[in-house]
C-alpha cells in the first residue's frame, strides 16, 4: 500500500498543502505545534477511522472556515484510488465526515474502510501497555475495522445497544416495562456481543505469535512476552447478564460484555502494567505495533502505510534502529523535531512551519 499525494484544504492549522511522499521514507520535521501530527492525522482519515488523537470532526476544520478537506491518491497491488474526504462544520451544508472514491458518493468516511491501510504510532500510544483498558481495545478495534469492514456495523451494533441499555438502567422505575425491555437488549447484547469477542480474541491470537517474535528480537532474547484476552465474564454471555442483572441495575449501567474486555500483557511471567520499566513498556508497544501492520499485509497483501508520531525522541538508540531496520523497503512517514536523526537514511525530508509544508533536501 502506498500514499501517492495527498492534498489538503482548511485541516486544522493547515490552510492548503500539497504533499507527495517517497515510496519509502519521509520525514517531516520541525518545530512542536508546527502542524506536522496534523498532517500524519490527515493521512490517517484516509483510512476511515476517526482522528487517532481522538479529536471531534468539528476541531480537524481550521478555525473561522466552514468545512476541510483531505484528498489522496493511494495505490496497492492491484489498483489505484482517489480517495476524497470532506468534513463539515456547522455552517455548512453537509456536517461531519463523507468521502468520495474515484469521484463515487461513499457516504459515510467509515464506508472507505480498507482502501487505504494505515498502522500509527504515536506518543500516547506508550500508554497501551499501563493505560485504561479502552486504549487496548481500540487498538485490536481499529485494526479490524481496516481488514474487515463489515466489523464497523457490527461494533456499532453492539455499542448502540449498550448505550440503549444504559439509558434504561438510569431511568429504570421510571419507564413502563423496563424488565421486558431489558431482556430484549440483552438478546441483542448476546447476538452482537458473542460475534464481537469472537472476532477479536481470533485476530488478537493471529498477530500474537509476531507480538511475542518482535518483543524477543528487541530484547535479544532476555525476556519472554505473553499476552491473553480477559473477557469480563465466564462461560456463556447470557449467563453473564442474567446473573448481573441486580448489579446493572444496582450501577445503573452494563457491567459485562467485549465493551468491558481487556487484553494483559506479562513480561517473564509478571503483569507488564504493574511492572514493566519504562523500556520494556515501549519494546512491547513496538512489537504490538510492528505485528498489526504485519497481520494488515497477511490479510490484504499489502503493509499498511506506516505513520510515526515523534516517536523515535522515545526510544533509545537500539530500538530506533530495529524500528527503522523493520520500516526499510516500507512507505514509512514520520515526524521528527531533528531531521538529524535521519542523517543516516534516504529519506525525503519536508519542514513544517506555521501549517505550512516546503521540501527540506
Amino acid at each position: 500500500m502506498k500514499l501517492d499525494e495527498l492534498d489538503i484544504t482548511n485541516y486544522r492549522n493547515i490552510t492548503s498543502a500539497h504533499f507527495v511522499p517517497s515510496p519509502d521514507l519521509t520525514v517531516i520535521c520541525g518545530n512542536n505545534g508546527q502542524g506536522k501530527t496534523n498532517l500524519l492525522e490527515s493521512v490517517w482519515l484516509l483510512t476511515g477511522g476517526k482522528s487517532f488523537r481522538g479529536s471531534k470532526d468539528a476541531e480537524l476544520i481550521k478555525e473561522n472556515e466552514d468545512y476541510s478537506v483531505v484528498e489522496g491518491v493511494v495505490s496497492s497491488a492491484d489498483e489505484i484510488s482517489d480517495i476524497r474526504i470532506f468534513i463539515g462544520g456547522e455552517a455548512s451544508e453537509k456536517k461531519g465526515r463523507s468521502a468520495k472514491v474515484n469521484g463515487v458518493d461513499y457516504g459515510r468516511a467509515t464506508s472507505v474502510a480498507g482502501k487505504f491501510t494505515s498502522v500509527v504510532f504515536a506518543p500516547n500510544h506508550l500508554s497501551l501497555v499501563k493505560g485504561s483498558p479502552d486504549g487496548r481495545r481500540r487498538f485490536i478495534d481499529a485494526a479490524l475495522c481496516q481488514l474487515y469492514p463489515s466489523y464497523i456495523t457490527l461494533y456499532r451494533r453492539y455499542m448502540r445497544q449498550v448505550a440503549q441499555k444504559n439509558a434504561l438502567l438510569k431511568n429504570l422505575y421510571k419507564t413502563p416495562n423496563a424488565l421486558q425491555l431489558l431482556d430484549v437488549y440483552d438478546d441483542f447484547l448476546v447476538e452482537y456481543g458473542t460475534q464481537l469477542c469472537e472476532r477479536r480474541q481470533t485476530y488478537l491470537s493471529s498477530i500474537t505469535p509476531d507480538i511475542i517474535k518482535n518483543y524477543d528480537d528487541i530484547s535479544s532474547g532476555s525476556e519472554q512476552l505473553s499476552i491473553e484476552y480477559v473477557k469480563s465474564f465466564d462461560g456463556d454471555m447470557q449467563a453473564a447478564l442474567e446473573a448481573t442483572r441486580k448489579k446493572d441495575v444496582y450501577a445503573g449501567f452494563c457491567t459485562v460484555g467485549p465493551h468491558r474486555d481487556d487484553f494483559e500483557i506479562t513480561i517473564n511471567g509478571k503483569s507488564a502494567k504493574s511492572y514493566a520499566s519504562q523500556g520494556q513498556q515501549r519494546s512491547a508497544v513496538l512489537s504490538l505495533k510492528l505485528a498489526e501492520a504485519a497481520g494488515i499485509q497477511a490479510v490484504t497483501g499489502d503493509h499498511p502505510v506506516m505513520l510515526l508520531d515523534d516517536v523515535l525522541s522515545e526510544l533509545d538508540d537500539a530500538r530506533q534502529e530495529y524500528l527503522l531496520t523493520r520500516m526499510k523497503n516500507k512507505q514509512s512517514i514520520v515526524t521528527a523535531c531533528d531531521a538529524g536523526l535521519f542523517d543516516k537514511t534516504d529519506g525525503k525530508i519536508y519542514l513544517m512551519e506555521n501549517g505550512m509544508l516546503k521540501i527540506f533536501n
